[in-house]
């Protein structure tokens, strides 16, 4: 089958006017100009689409899970403390079926554009829904509330009992810095390695995140102390390090780890990730839900790190459109100050190669690479990148993944040789 637009944006390499492109076998065959293809392709049936083909965007953080929580998210809370009280009081207060949930929030995933994703998973049931939706990417398994002594008890058999049900491709995610023993990190990041696993975790996404790695008090080490987590950097007054340090000391860190948010990150812990090659999911609009600013995007982008988009979960963000946090980073990096004239580009770029560099896929629309592409109802006489991050949220109307129609808004004219 041939598609065909009136501007393809590959990411991967230029945009392509009146272009098109040969899917064969789930697999991009040829991509070029419209009647180049036409013409190397003669007998093939083309379907003809109006405004932009975009590679796939990657959803590099989100948990679809909490779909059915969306009550948390629709609000402003006043501090990540306060959403964090709110989150566990539906959490556990709920009677919510997680497959369910997942399944919708997959679906909705795909309606926005979205080919491949970074699924943390927390429940067992809501493992499949990326593959059941046909979406790309890895659930990430969830471990989090364990000591030293539980884990060793009976934590570290449960994920490997979770991991062993899901099956590859999976990766781990040990949920953050504060959620989990010393000793318990170290062992998650052991473990992923020993089984070639890819590593995901949350890292400073909280104001007070630091307070608790360095001295073990503030907001943050209240918190698990009334959730009677013995945790041996309340025992020992902190650690001296920031989170990134001490994630960096236990082996969490690497190429094959990506982090999300990110919000408070300084200079030393941006280098430091940098050195390791880990990446960074940006979820500006949760972080706002969550009651805060953002991520220095200007500096992470100044710097060189290597960072990707997520949306979070609707329990704290208003969608899972990821090109909606795109503009919401755009805004955020004006107003910190970057100007170079790359930026529409770079941003477009971390939804969707830098999203799949972190979760170890491939990316980007080139051919003998993957068929996933999105099509977008936006005009294409400007500046495609600008235009994409301007217009294209909320107006996706084709997801193809391996070629295969995903979701169809039904705006595409069919036809034959």
């Amino acid at each position: 089958m041939i598609h065909s637009a009136p501007l393809i944006l590959p990411v991967s390499a230029p945009p392509v006017r009146d272009g098109a492109l040969v899917v064969r076998r789930g697999r991009v065959a040829a991509l070029g100009p419209r009647a180049e293809i036409l013409t190397a392709w003669p007998c093939l049936g083309e379907t003809r689409w109006d405004g932009m083909i975009v590679a796939g965007l990657v959803n590099a953080h989100t948990h679809l899970q909490y779909t059915h929580m969306a009550e948390v998210g629709q609000r402003v809370h006043a501090s990540f403390e306060e959403w964090s009280t709110a989150f566990d009081e539906v959490y556990c207060g709920s009677a919510i079926d997680w497959a369910a949930s997942a399944r919708d929030g997959a679906r909705q995933a795909l309606r926005s554009g979205t080919t491949s994703a970074a699924d943390v998973v927390t429940d067992l049931p809501a493992a499949g829904a990326l593959r059941e939706a046909g979406l790309g990417g890895l659930p990430y398994l969830e471990t989090l509330g364990d000591t030293d002594a539980s884990w060793a008890e009976s934590g570290r058999e449960r994920l490997l009992a979770m991991l062993d049900a899901t099956g590859p491709p999976v990766g781990v995610s040990p949920h953050a810095p504060y959620t989990l023993d010393t000793g318990a990190l170290r062992d998650v990041a052991e473990l992923a390695r020993s089984r070639g696993l890819r590593r995901h975790i949350h890292l400073a996404e909280g104001a007070h995140e630091r307070e608790y790695t360095v001295s073990g008090t503030g907001p943050l080490a209240r918190m698990v102390r009334e959730l009677e987590f013995d945790f041996a950097i309340l025992r020992e007054g902190g650690t001296g390090l920031g989170p990134t340090a001490f994630l960096d000391g236990l082996g969490v860190l690497g190429p094959e780890c990506h982090v999300a948010h990110g919000v408070h990150l300084d200079a030393d812990d941006r280098a430091l990730l940098r050195a390791r090659g880990t990446a960074v999911a940006l979820c500006p609009r949760s972080n706002r839900t969550v009651g805060m600013e953002g991520p220095d995007v200007a500096a992470l982008l100044t710097e060189g790190n290597p960072i990707a988009v997520g949306t979070d979960s609707l329990s704290s963000s208003p969608s899972l459109d990821v090109l909606a946090d795109v503009a919401v980073l755009r805004d955020l990096a004006v107003r910190q100050g970057y100007r170079a004239a790359d930026l529409d580009r770079r941003l477009v770029e971390a939804a969707t190669l830098g999203g799949a560099r972190a979760l170890g896929i491939a990316g980007g629309l080139a051919p003998g690479g993957p068929a996933d592409f999105a099509v977008f109802d936006v005009s294409v006489g400007r500046e495609p990148y600008r235009v994409l991050i301007e217009e294209g949220p909320g107006r996706c109307v084709a997801t193809v993944i391996g070629g295969q129609m995903m979701w169809d808004h039904q705006t595409a004219a069919a036809v034959g040789c």
